[in-house]
C-alpha cells in the first residue's frame, strides 16, 4: 500500500471513499463505497457511520495506511476540529476533534489522516485530472448543501471560503444551495420538494420552478463576477448536485456575465466525485498543495 492511500469525499448526507492509486492519479473503483449519512445524527453514530465505510477498504496492516479526507466547513483542517454550525448538517461535531475521534475508531494515528477543504480538494482533483487539466489559473465552485469555493494558481488550490461572506442580506450558502432552491419552491408554491433534482423531476415545468432558477441563475453570476475580477482565472470549474441541473440555470449565468464583459468558460467538472477523492488523496502526495484557510 505504499503508494495507495484512501481519499473519503464527506458530504451533507453521505460518504464517499475509495483506494487511489497515487503513481497514475487514479480511483480503484473495485473498492469505492458510497453510504448515505445523517448528518443530524448525533456525533457518535455520524463518526461510526464514516469510519464503517472507510474501514471496509483498509488493508489488514494499519501501519501504512493513508486517509485523505475531504470535508465540508468551516473546519480547522489541521487540527481536526469542526466549527459547523448553522448549516443544516453535523452540528452536533460543533468543537469536537473529528480527527482524533477518526482515528481512534479505526485504530489509526492522527498523523495518518489529513484533511482539507471539499471544495479545494474537488477543485485539486479537476485541475489535474479532469475539466481543468491543461489550466494553470482557475477557480472552482461546489453547489449543494452548501456553496463551495476555491482558487487555483500555479499549482496551489485553496480553499477561497465564500459560503459563509456576505451575500445580498444575508451569506451566499443561503441563496446558492439546494435549501434555498426547494425552500423557495415551498413558498411561493406552498408544495414541497425533497432536493433539486425531485424538484427537477416533478415540477419542471411549473413556471415558479422557472421563475426559481431565473433568480438562482442572477445571484450566481452576482457571485462569480466580483470572484472572477478577484482571482483573473481563465477557467471557472462548477461542480456539486446542483450543477447536475445546470441546463435550468448555467445559460442565464452566462449570459448575465457576457453581458458584463465577463467570457471566461464555465466547465462542468467531468470526473464527479472523483474529483474530490483525488483531490483528498493528494494531501498525501507532492503534486501540487492544498492550502485551507
Amino acid at each position: 500500500m505504499n503508494n495507495i492511500a484512501i481519499g473519503v469525499d464527506i458530504g451533507g448526507s453521505h460518504i464517499t471513499a475509495s483506494a487511489v492509486d497515487l503513481d497514475i492519479r487514479t480511483v480503484m473503483r473495485n473498492t469505492r463505497m458510497r453510504q448515505y449519512v445523517n448528518s443530524a445524527d448525533e456525533a457518535a453514530r455520524i463518526i461510526n457511520a464514516w469510519c464503517d465505510v472507510i474501514r471496509s477498504i483498509m488493508p489488514s496492516n494499519r501501519n501504512d495506511i493513508k486517509i485523505g479526507i475531504a470535508m465540508p466547513g468551516p473546519f480547522d483542517y489541521e487540527k481536526g476540529i469542526s466549527y459547523i454550525t448553522g448549516l443544516g448538517k453535523y452540528e452536533n461535531l460543533y468543537g469536537l476533534y473529528v480527527k482524533e475521534l477518526m482515528a481512534d475508531v479505526l485504530g489509526v494515528s492522527p498523523a495518518q489522516i489529513r484533511m482539507n477543504n471539499d471544495a479545494a480538494c474537488f477543485l485539486h482533483g479537476e485541475m489535474f485530472a479532469g475539466a481543468g487539466r491543461g489550466s494553470s489559473h482557475a477557480i472552482g465552485i461546489t453547489l449543494g448543501t452548501g456553496t463551495g469555493t476555491a482558487t487555483h494558481h500555479a499549482g496551489t488550490t485553496k480553499d477561497a471560503n465564500l459560503g459563509p461572506s456576505p451575500f445580498l442580506d444575508s451569506i451566499a450558502d443561503n441563496y446558492l444551495s439546494t435549501r434555498w432552491v426547494v425552500g423557495e419552491f415551498e413558498r411561493l408554491s406552498g408544495k414541497k420538494a425533497s432536493n433539486v433534482e425531485d424538484l427537477v423531476l416533478h415540477h419542471g415545468t411549473d413556471p415558479i420552478v422557472q421563475e426559481i432558477f431565473a433568480l438562482f441563475s442572477r445571484n450566481l453570476a452576482l457571485l462569480l463576477t466580483d470572484f472572477i475580477h478577484r482571482e483573473k482565472p481563465r477557467i471557472v470549474v462548477m461542480g456539486g448536485n446542483i450543477s447536475k441541473a445546470s441546463d435550468w440555470f448555467l445559460p442565464g449565468t452566462q449570459k448575465i456575465l457576457r453581458d458584463n464583459g465577463i467570457g471566461i468558460p464555465i466547465m462542468k467538472a467531468v470526473l464527479g466525485e472523483d474529483a474530490t477523492i483525488l483531490g483528498a488523496a493528494s494531501l498525501f502526495t507532492s503534486v501540487g498543495r492544498i492550502l485551507s484557510v
